[in-house]
């Protein structure tokens, strides 16, 4: 089974759009007039959900009308978050069929359609012509690309020149390989993780300049702990949460993280580059 096959099967659910309006309507949400505060707790999967991508766009310095392109956008949390909050006009691309089809029916619902459109598409062969964006953002992706190589190359060719390209990502820590099973991966057999040092080599060597960089893996950590707290205050995990996107394994794989940033076999990069 190729890698490609192998992460789909990792994301992928059947009827993943109807299991999300069916959790909606089973926590009292109305699917035919929902806002972006009703899917806020699972839209976005990554660490820190939507303030982070409020972090990363404010860095971006992102504004109205940008030509904006998400890389793994999952089911469309982030690209909602800047079409929303910044005005931006968003693609998103993903690998996973169930997360565009959802993706694009979550973005109608909440009546952001008009600025978002969304396609299925390999990171690291990217289908758009050249110079077609201003901006592009990964979100927790490279972990599940092999080809740092081409996935920078590709950025770099998609981007207007003095585009800006922001990351926040996971990467591999000083100690030795994470604990299974983690959100991006049941084992290592599609866990690409790469040192933080090596994933800006290959952003530089595909003529990209680096302008932020930052290891903000101390913020994630206090983040997951806060959570963890917060859950075991609560009597039962909210029925609207990332659970519905990670599965019957979704609190092993929360409690991992948090287990592997601790040890230091995991870290967190933001950074800010331009083309």
């Amino acid at each position: 089974m190729s890698s490609h096959s192998q992460i789909e099967q990792h994301y992928g659910q059947d009827d993943l759009k109807q299991k999300l309006l069916n959790a909606l309507q089973e926590a009292g949400k109305n699917p035919e007039a929902l806002s972006r505060d009703d899917i806020a707790g699972f839209e976005e999967f990554h660490i820190r959900g939507r303030q982070a991508t409020r972090e990363l766009a404010t860095a971006m310095e992102l504004g109205a009308g940008m030509r904006v392109l998400d890389v793994g956008c999952g089911i469309g949390g982030p690209a909602r978050t800047l079409a929303s909050e910044f005005d931006c006009e968003v693609t998103g691309l993903d690998l996973v069929d169930a997360y565009i089809e959802a993706a694009t029916d979550l973005s109608q619902r909440v009546g952001l359609a008009d600025k978002l459109s969304f396609r299925q598409g390999d990171a690291a062969a990217l289908p758009f012509d050249d110079a077609a964006f201003d901006a592009a953002l990964l979100e927790h992706v490279s972990m599940n690309i092999a080809d740092k190589a081409g996935l920078f190359a590709g950025l770099k060719r998609v981007l207007r020149p003095e585009g800006k390209l922001g990351l926040y990502e996971i990467c591999a820590g000083e100690q030795p390989s994470p604990h299974y099973p983690v959100p991006w991966a049941g084992d290592e057999t599609i866990d690409f993780l790469s040192p933080a040092t090596e994933l800006q080599a290959a952003a530089e060597q595909a003529g990209f300049t680096v302008l932020a960089w930052r290891d903000i893996s101390e913020v994630a950590l206090a983040w997951l702990r806060n959570m963890q707290e917060a859950r075991a205050d609560r009597p039962q995990t909210s029925p609207l949460s990332l659970n519905l996107l990670m599965g019957e394994a979704g609190e092993e794989k929360t409690n991992n993280i948090l287990r592997n940033l601790e040890e230091g076999r995991i870290g967190i990069v933001q950074a800010v580059l331009q083309a």
